[in-house]
């Protein structure tokens, strides 16, 4: 294993293209990092394109890997850098509305041609910096617009999907869809029930972790393509702006979000407050089988909308370790970020009051553990947990400042 760092991503994709050259064959930079490289943006990974076949490919670049060989797509490592190579090529029909049921190796126009949108059917020489554009993608970036190459219907009816890819692009760009693609798109919109729950989901996490998520959500929704986002609970559409959904800091988390616009569209949902647990998870557990959302994924929306329902039940009521522990709990600035749309005097109450009291929205370490009262003869034991929460409250609200202090405090209530 090599101890030199990596190229940089784009030198090392020059290397891999200009080997590809020297062997005799055709070599481009390919989509969305041409696309990127176009707008000034820095590209997160580079995809070459080629008319080398995948055992050419292999021959040239010992320890290249197949990720689709009967699609032409290779892995290859060098520099310290992954990219996919692919050979040019011509889909045939789709059958599953995902995936070509053959592939023609081909030429570049060809490749182009079966791409989703204009904007991602550029190709770009690296040796010369020569863009190589067939279907008018350079103008449809200068003019912010998504159009999807040849007729959107075939487009669409090829991989439903493309749908939201659109209104990702659009929203992460601040672009137009073409009339005639956003035409197709709601023409079609209910198909996109039609795609695996996973491949959804993957979309809406990148949609949702972009800072233009509230543009993008307010696309998917003027296009129908809502109701396959949110499943079951699509039944409950509320309309209006997504206010919830453009309160939230940039920075939150695409789990948040997604909290955020599923109360938008809750009918009525400025009181949807103090509800059942069971009515929460029964929303959280419609976005799990909508979108195959992980554990961690639904625990983390589950907990900002705890977190709304208990800052409007209990912060008022609480005392210091109780407002303190609700400001260190998952989804706590999330939530009020949300409530100071709904409940704006209060919601800057209590934020006024926890920046006051846990500004870094983390607990102190606690003065003592379990094993302080074990060296003090205390027997391990099913108070311990509840002696030291008890502790923790009693260093919140300042009534212990040192582990002395709180050992004596705890060997008081045990009775030692």
């Amino acid at each position: 294993m090599s101890d030199r760092p990596p190229l940089p991503l784009r030198a090392a994709a020059v290397e891999v293209a200009a080997r590809l050259r020297a062997a005799g064959h055709e070599a481009l930079f390919a989509g969305g990092c041409v696309r990127d490289e176009i707008l000034g943006i820095a590209p997160a990974d580079y995809d070459i394109a080629t008319d080398a076949t995948p055992d050419r490919i292999r021959e040239l670049f010992r320890g290249a890997r197949d990720v689709g060989e009967a699609f032409g797509v290779m892995l290859v490592r060098h520099g310290g850098r992954t990219f996919e190579v692919a050979t040019f090529r011509k889909d045939g029909p789709y059958l599953d509305g995902r995936r070509p049921s053959a592939v023609e190796f081909s030429t570049a126009r060809e490749d182009a041609a079966r791409r989703d949108f204009t904007i991602n059917g550029i190709f770009l020489r690296p040796e010369s910096g020569d863009i190589v554009d067939h279907f008018n993608g350079r103008a449809d970036l200068a003019d912010g617009i998504v159009r999807a190459i040849g007729d959107p219907h075939a487009r669409i009816a090829e991989d439903r999907l493309r749908m939201l890819r659109a209104v990702r692009f659009a929203a992460r760009f601040g672009f137009a869809i073409e009339p005639r693609t956003e035409q197709a798109i709601r023409e079609h919109a209910a198909e996109l029930k039609g795609v695996s729950p996973e491949r959804i989901g993957d979309e809406l996490r990148k949609m949702l972790s972009h800072p233009a998520r509230a543009r993008a959500a307010e696309i998917a929704e003027r296009l129908g393509l809502d109701r396959a986002i949110f499943g079951a609970s699509g039944e409950h559409r509320a309309g209006g702006d997504l206010v919830r959904l453009r309160a939230l800091a940039a920075q939150a988390p695409w789990t948040s979000a997604l909290a955020a616009w599923g109360l938008d569209r809750l009918a009525a949902s400025a009181e949807w407050f103090g509800v059942p647990e069971a009515a929460r998870e029964a929303f959280v557990d419609a976005l799990r089988g909508a979108l195959v959302l992980s554990n961690r994924e639904c625990d983390a929306v589950s907990s900002l909308l705890a977190a709304r329902d208990r800052q409007v039940a209990d912060f008022d009521r609480a005392g210091v370790a109780g407002k303190s522990r609700m400001c260190a709990s998952p989804g706590f600035d999330e939530a009020l970020a949300i409530l100071a749309v709904e409940r704006p005097g209060d919601a800057a109450r209590w934020r006024t009051e926890a920046d006051a009291l846990l500004p870094s929205r983390t607990l102190p370490q606690p003065l003592v553990d379990g094993s302080d009262l074990i060296a003090a003869g205390l027997r391990p034991g099913p108070r311990f947990r509840d002696l030291l929460d008890q502790a923790l409250d009693a260093q919140l609200e300042g009534r212990v400042a040192d582990t002395r202090s709180a050992l004596e405090w705890i060997l008081r209530r045990s009775g030692a």
